[in-house]
């Protein structure tokens, strides 16, 4: 996961130009692509000139470029990402932000730390853009994608200890790893790909495992066979999930009073985890149906912008297929107290 003593941190120190936000929206983050949702993630966090923003998973720096130029010319910004690759990308592309980002080599599962060591507590707005970067998926090395040979990696951080791709693949039980490729990528057949893998073993190699996932299970329509099984493994490298979880109430306790909390999921698992955090901490009583008086003292936190998620219109998708499956949901901390609750009878602040 990460923690303090692996934080490594630097402020972007190059010339002075603010750079402008419509250049952005016309051209594209950095003349190449616009970043998943760029427009509706700046709307969704309510971007203003001053502001102190976070970004947790920087990657390239695309989203952190837009809310630094929308919030010019003395908003703050701090990146994090659990990968040193796209920290020294984000360090790249945001070289004209002077003195207003500070980029952390941390995984946001740290948030709260990190912000408070960086001088970032309390945050105006929060973003979280979930799963596999362009950058990783670009370089077969790092094992991700499926359709160029590399090994079977998968970590987010190759600095840190932790199993890779191939330590699972080769290492498991049968038994192990069909229940891994059911609960992180949702596949239905799990079992005979298990299997097909466990009598291949022992696979080294991003093209062998997707050759094998292929030969069990066949190969119907334009998404690859091999899909699901890259996804689990991967959430399983990177414990992806249990960071999330862990992440959220820390992102919830960093905002100020009015601060937004915006998250981008791109599959069920996280999203549908996303979804119930947020309607939990925008409720007082979470306690059970049954419960005829209230009695758990939870109050709510959040109010939600987003009552459903906000998906790409057709022309991103266009443009970019990869944000087809992109869900973007949005929340901002409630003022003062919170909400009322904790006390009274049942349904009351519901």
């Amino acid at each position: 996961m990460g923690s303090l003593g692996h934080l490594t941190g630097t402020a972007v120190q190059p010339d002075r130009r603010a750079g402008e936000l419509d250049t952005q929206r016309k051209e594209g983050v950095g003349g190449t692509h616009i970043p998943v949702l760029f427009h509706a993630v700046l709307d969704g966090l309510f971007v203003r000139p001053g502001g102190r923003y976070i970004d947790a998973t920087v990657g390239g720096g695309g989203h952190a470029a837009g809310i630094l130029a929308a919030s010019s010319p003395a908003g703050h910004l701090l990146g994090l990402d659990r990968d040193p690759a796209a920290v020294e990308a984000a360090r790249a592309h945001l070289s004209s932000y002077a003195g207003r980002v500070v980029l952390v080599h941390s995984s946001f599962a740290c948030l709260a730390e990190v912000a408070r060591v960086c001088h970032f507590f309390p945050a105006d707005g929060i973003l979280f853009d979930l799963g596999l970067s362009s950058l990783q998926l670009a370089d077969p090395s790092r094992g991700f994608a499926f359709m160029a040979a590399g090994p079977l990696d998968m970590r987010f951080d190759p600095t840190q200890d932790g199993p890779t791709a191939a330590a699972l693949v080769n290492g498991l039980s049968p038994e192990e790893l069909a229940a891994l490729l059911y609960r992180y990528g949702e596949e239905r057949q799990a079992r005979r790909i298990a299997g097909a893998i466990v009598a291949a073993r022992p696979l080294h190699t991003t093209l062998e495992l997707a050759a094998v996932v292929e030969r069990a299970v066949g190969r119907r329509g334009r998404i690859h066979p091999a899909t699901r099984t890259f996804q689990a493994l991967r959430i399983a490298v990177n414990e992806e999930l249990a960071a999330l979880e862990a992440a959220l109430p820390q992102a919830v306790e960093i905002l100020a009073p009015g601060g937004r909390l915006a998250v981008i999921g791109f599959h069920s698992l996280e999203d549908r985890l996303v979804k119930r955090f947020l309607a939990r901490e925008s409720r007082d009583c979470i306690c059970p149906p049954e419960a005829p008086v209230c009695t758990c003292g939870h109050r709510a936190m959040l109010r939600l912008v987003t009552r459903k998620p906000v998906r790409p219109a057709a022309d991103e998708v266009a443009a970019n297929p990869r944000s087809r499956s992109a869900r973007l949901r949005v929340a901002e901390k409630r003022g003062g107290e919170g909400g009322k609750g904790g006390k009274g009878t049942k349904g009351k602040g519901r």
